[in-house]
């Protein structure tokens, strides 16, 4: 869906050199010193137009890899699908990718499954071609440091003033080279607050199937760029209301479904919520607890189940946590340092309504945490109320628990402290 080229120049856009990483600048002014051309690319120039300061900045350039990487003392190059070049300022990487072409030229470096899954693309193009192979028109708009004006080729300028996110050609068939792309539509909307363009959205709910062809690890990494990036809500409801929840966490979604009262959707809304106010604090939050919050109705569907043929209530909670994270794991790739703590935030909630042994549970390295669930599950079901009150009374005045729950949301083990030997008299 190439359009004629429009150029936007700098008296016609907000776009400033204040608000660009110098780390870019160095690499788009010194690309352009050695005779290539050099934009700013992607989704640095969709945010920097709707008012959003980056967190991330592309470059996109004539010159090959090869060529970047002998400009930049600092450059490595990586990926086989996608050949890149990153140049690296400390934390700081500025990721550099060569125009691809639109078409395969014969030459091998571009693989295309049956299916439509585009497997590997490293066919250099010109700047052309590259706008029209990019997913989203608001991520195909080319800042030129040549003149600081802006590149379209696709509409995407208006498409960015308009808040709308619109596939670039087919929509269809977009899809199909890449299913992520579903999840990327919902994320980026939810993100920057766009709607989905009618004919962008409409075959997602059809397709959305596919997405069980991406490896389980990009959508555990998709995931995390979903739910903890500060919209998660917006991003939970947006996969409800596209029909990805249901592939995505098909246990969860036949649990919301089932749970008339809508206790179990309104617990999962609270803690994407705390989630969200998480990051806006700049606090740490960890997979471990966001995954409890999402599977939590499919743990509790699974545990009634097992419960109702007679199991031991004991035998039943490992039973369930067990399933649950198996069938997650076919779908997306939770590694196991955060199923494990996901799952002992499930197994302690019980505890809380014996009131036993409570110095000992209080100590337990995943106590705050599971406190921190039980608020929220009182915030769907007030019955909990009597348990939250109770143990917050009795954690007053107390010395700190060992493990608090921002220890949780890091996501990591803490270390022990090593045991002193006696010495043998």
């Amino acid at each position: 869906m190439s359009q004629p080229l429009r150029i936007i120049t700098r008296d016609q856009h907000s776009v400033s050199r204040k608000a660009i990483s110098p780390n870019a600048l160095r690499v788009l002014y010194r690309l352009h010193e050695a005779g290539h051309a050099a934009f700013l690319v992607g989704g640095a120039v969709r945010d920097l137009i709707a008012g959003i300061q980056p967190k991330d900045f592309d470059v996109a350039t004539d010159a090959t890899p090869e060529q970047v990487r002998a400009l930049f003392r600092n450059c490595r190059l990586i990926g086989r699908r996608f050949r890149l070049a990153h140049v690296v300022f400390g934390r700081e990487i500025i990721e550099v990718a060569t125009f691809r072409a639109s078409s395969d030229d014969g030459s091998g470096d571009r693989e295309v499954h049956d299916d439509g899954r585009v497997l590997r693309d490293n066919v250099y193009g010109s700047i052309e071609e590259d706008a029209v192979r990019r997913d989203f028109t608001a991520n195909a708009l080319y800042y030129n440091i040549a003149d600081f004006s802006i590149h379209d080729y696709v509409g995407g300028f208006d498409d960015v003033i308009a808040r709308r996110m619109r596939m670039i050609g087919d929509a269809e068939t977009r899809y199909r080279e890449d299913p992520v792309r579903m999840l990327r539509a919902v994320r980026l909307s939810s993100k920057l607050g766009f709607t989905i363009a009618e004919d962008t959205a409409a075959p997602i709910a059809s397709l959305a199937p596919l997405l069980l062809q991406a490896a389980p690890a990009r959508l555990f990494d998709e995931c995390l760029k979903l739910f903890l990036s500060g919209h998660a809500v917006a991003s939970f409801e947006g996969l409800e209301r596209h029909g990805l929840l249901a592939v995505l966490f098909p246990e969860t979604a036949k649990a919301l479904a089932s749970n008339r009262s809508g206790a179990l959707r309104r617990m999962v809304i609270a803690g994407l919520a705390g989630t969200d106010a998480r990051v806006a604090a700049d606090e740490p939050v960890s997979p471990a607890f966001l995954f409890a919050v999402l599977l939590w109705p499919a743990y509790c569907r699974s545990l009634a189940q097992l419960e109702g043929q007679g199991m031991h209530a004991a035998e039943a909670q490992r039973r369930a946590a067990d399933r649950v994270t198996l069938h997650l794991t076919q779908v997306v790739a939770l590694p196991r340092r955060f199923s494990l703590p996901m799952q002992e935030i499930w197994l302690l909630q019980p505890r809380f309504a014996q009131r036993k042994r409570t110095g000992r549970f209080i100590a337990h390295p995943r106590f705050r945490a599971a406190f921190d669930f039980l608020k929220l599950r009182e915030r769907a079901a007030p019955s909990h109320a009597g348990d939250v009150a109770y143990w917050a009374e009795l954690q007053a005045g107390l010395p700190q628990a060992s493990e608090t729950y921002d220890d949780v949301e890091g996501g990591e083990e803490q270390p022990r402290s090593p045991r002193r030997r006696r010495r043998r008299s």
